[in-house]
């Protein structure tokens, strides 16, 4: 972790959003996805600013330290750009490159997709392009996976909120490591189907031991942040699954737009995402949705959380697509 990082809040539409940043030169933005927060970025921070970036990761609306609305509906796609277009206002800057994992993907893609005079370039880790609401609605998954789906079951409100509340450190520690290129659930990727009467850390048990990429500091630093709000550390998060629904109906009028502006994509061949897919369907929805796309690598034995599993390969390419982007009219 570099100690130059630096902590502050910005009110973005309303919402109290908790920002760490580094660096001068261009914005990059950084979105997490679930259940993480700006720390996530952690091995990104250092590389991306000595490269002469100013480098800025939120903790996105109902994460971590940032407010937690209350409303469900207060969390659609709509929402979760405008704090993106907000927090790029109020950060004193025009333009910005969005670079999302995980749900934070759909935001970028979206975003670049709505917004392409502010959004200069966009990179996307583990989730591909599902244009024009972000991620399948779960009338689809339920049909394909069943009522298990994990996805599926995040719609109660409240259920998986307690259970991923009672102990954070353990679901931490569980879908961290489970969800990891690490795993044996992960060779090959299985979409998470929670069993009957069970929760979705069933579908992970506890590590023997963690992951080389993965520390018990990491696991305290996730669990601090996410402790402010009791045991309703993970609702927010939940709510963003909440309106994957509404979301289509939301941005239906945009059916057909694609991403107009310079695109990278990265993941993993041992992440869930991608098995649902596999890699080639993967690869052309990605090639299908940005047609600028500049590189997609897909990169052996990672599971789901890129950055931080093979942080040294992802900055590689963050940095040549920026130096790449630096010099193309």
């Amino acid at each position: 972790m570099a100690d130059d990082v630096q902590h502050r809040y910005i009110t973005v539409n309303g919402v109290n959003l908790h920002v760490a940043e580094q660096g001068t030169g261009p914005l990059v933005l950084l979105l997490h996805g679930f259940p993480e927060s700006w720390y996530s970025w952690r091995h990104q921070f250092g590389p991306l600013a000595a490269a002469g970036y100013r480098v800025v990761a939120p903790d996105q609306r109902g994460y971590a330290r940032s407010d937690q609305p209350d409303d469900v509906q207060a969390y659609s796609l709509f929402h979760l750009a405008g704090d993106v277009i907000g927090l790029i206002d109020a950060l004193g800057e025009q333009t910005a490159v969005l670079v999302g994992h995980d749900w934070g993907a759909p935001v970028a893609w979206v975003t670049a997709m709505l917004r392409p005079d502010v959004v200069r370039a966009v990179a996307g880790l583990s989730v591909p392009p599902v244009l024009p609401a972000g991620m399948t609605p779960p009338s689809v998954t339920r049909k394909s996976f069943g009522d298990g789906y994990y996805q599926v079951v995040f719609q109660q409100p409240g259920v998986a909120d307690a259970m991923l509340a009672q102990d954070p450190a353990t679901t931490f520690r569980r879908l961290l490591a489970g969800a990891s290129g690490d795993s044996p659930s992960s060779d090959p990727p299985r979409p998470w189907i929670v069993p009957d009467q069970g929760t979705l850390l069933d579908v992970m048990p506890d590590p023997i031991r963690l992951p080389n990429w993965l520390t018990e500091d990491d696991i305290a630093a996730f669990v601090a942040d996410y402790s402010r709000h009791g045991d309703r550390a993970f609702t927010g998060g939940l709510n963003w699954y909440r309106n994957i629904e509404r979301n289509w109906e939301l941005l239906a009028a945009f059916r057909g737009r694609r991403i107009e502006v310079p695109a990278l994509y990265l993941a993993g061949d041992r992440d869930m995402v991608v098995g649902l897919r596999g890699v080639e369907a993967t690869l052309n929805t990605v090639e299908q949705a940005a047609p600028r796309l500049w590189r997609a690598l897909i990169l052996p034995g990672c599971g789901h959380w890129t950055q931080q599993e093979r942080p040294n390969e992802v900055n590689r390419e963050l940095v040549d697509f920026l130096t790449w982007l630096s010099t193309t009219p």
